[in-house]
């Protein structure tokens, strides 16, 4: 191995935080070719973990070090979204009993996931969604999830819910939503706004508000309902339930609420 081959190997290995995958398009980045990889490879300096992908030799990844990848080295728009990003906000404790933990993973636009990341063996359940739910996307919906080295992109709570409600096919997907709802004391109003304002989805905006006004979460009162589109029509939402003449969603009956 040439020096100048070892100086890139220990440039690479310096920029690389433990725990998270490199992609050739890091390493390309640095200078390293496909047949310089391969020859790092046959050194055990790294291991290959798909087509594209290596990870350093002895290190110990998961989802989270894939991801990284995604977002900071390919430049796609996959975030944590959803219910696991209401969570590791320690914003939802309901999980499923007897069902492996699942990561919901979304992306703003039209992308498929590399398939180094899709079959990897990850230890979790991923899902991926292109939900395209937001015209745009205002900056505080944003967070950072800290991973100890390196930070993921995660949704924020106002965003999260969203896209969990986006979600929702059966009844219990609707409950499940409002009972995450419940926990959402302090969303912040301004958020909430430009959010509904630019959310594509008329089952979405519904639902959002429609639970949040039942549950009387003090923020709700703070927002401008005039300037969100709630489009025509009513839509079905909760099969056997009432319509909800404000909102022209079918919900749960009081008395089925959660929690009730």
């Amino acid at each position: 191995m040439s020096s100048q081959n070892s100086s890139k190997i220990n440039q690479l290995l310096k920029e690389w935080p433990k725990g998270t995958v490199a992609t050739q398009a890091k390493l390309s980045k640095l200078g390293i070719s496909r047949q310089l990889a391969t020859k790092y490879v046959l050194h055990n300096w790294i291991i290959r973990i798909g087509r594209g992908a290596f990870v350093r030799s002895g290190d110990q990844i998961d989802w989270r070090g894939g991801l990284y990848a995604l977002q900071t080295q390919l430049g796609l728009s996959v975030h944590v979204g959803a219910r696991i990003a209401l969570e590791l906000q320690g914003l939802s404790h309901f999980v499923p009993l007897g069902q492996q933990e699942k990561v919901n993973l979304i992306s703003d636009r039209p992308e498929r996931l590399p398939a180094w990341f899709r079959c990897h063996p990850w230890k979790v359940k991923l899902e991926h969604h292109c939900l395209s739910l937001f015209n745009r996307i205002p900056e505080a919906a944003s967070t950072k999830l800290d991973c100890g080295g390196f930070e993921i992109v995660m949704s924020s709570p106002e965003r999260a819910i969203m896209e969990q409600m986006r979600l929702v096919k059966v009844n219990d997907d609707v409950e499940q939503a409002y009972r995450l709802m419940e926990g959402l004391t302090t969303l912040r109003p301004s958020v909430v706004q430009d959010l509904l304002v630019n959310c594509r989805s008329v089952k979405v905006k519904r639902l959002f508000l429609w639970s949040a006004e039942t549950i009387g979460h003090a923020w709700f009162g703070r927002l401008d309902l005039e300037r969100v589109e709630l489009g025509n029509g009513r839509r079905q939402l909760y099969k056997g339930g009432r319509l909800n003449l404000k909102y022209q969603i079918t919900v749960p009956a009081q008395e089925e609420l959660p929690g009730v």
